[in-house]
């Protein structure tokens, strides 16, 4: 399933982007906008982002779960090493203690997440500012096509900003060129 960004100017062009994208058969669940005036999206019953896409909650959990699960090993080569108790400690204690690093690793990662934009989207920050509206479909291979095709055709004026193969892999960054007309179906191709 791939991730389709495009930039639309205007919160009226949204609106007729989503019904189109329904009358081809992508549901809500796989149509998500992005804007600095969520309360216009909410007016036009459009589905506006979650947590998920706009914080770096997911990336920065597992970066501080990896950072929290390297300082548990540490710890316990260290207790294992100097023997500061002085008696053999049992290895289910090893492993609780690795454990609860790593899950306190993945809370403060989470926590930095929280306060720090994805950072799919630093790329269209200043569009997103500016008043664009980001707008993000997940498509089927089968349905990458008819997508292309009707945005193509009935929305000229939004752009095809980036194509992202998993917008779930926190780590990858979507593919952004500047594009026009036909150069959509190479981008969309080329992913």
């Amino acid at each position: 399933m791939k991730c389709l960004y495009y930039l639309a100017p205007t919160l009226e062009s949204t609106h007729g982007i989503s019904d189109d994208l329904h009358e081809v058969g992508i549901k809500d669940y796989f149509l998500h906008v992005i804007s600095r005036d969520e309360a216009g999206l909410k007016k036009q019953h459009i589905h506006s982002s979650n947590y998920l896409e706009t914080l770096d909650v997911v990336r920065d959990g597992l970066i501080g779960g990896a950072a929290g699960f390297l300082v548990g090993l540490l710890g316990v080569w260290l207790i294992d090493r100097f023997d500061p108790f002085g008696v053999e400690v049992p290895n289910f204690v090893y492993f609780a203690l690795v454990g609860v690093a790593t899950l306190f690793g993945t809370w403060e990662g989470g926590l930095i997440g929280i306060g720090s934009e994805n950072r799919k989207l630093a790329r269209f920050h200043d569009a997103i500012e500016s008043g664009k509206f980001l707008i993000l479909i997940y498509t089927l291979k089968e349905q990458e096509a008819a997508v292309g095709r009707m945005m193509r055709e009935r929305h000229p004026e939004a752009e095809l900003a980036g194509v992202d193969r998993h917008f779930i892999n926190p780590f990858s960054l979507p593919k952004r060129e500047q594009v026009s007309g036909s150069t959509d179906d190479r981008l969309l191709q080329k992913e």
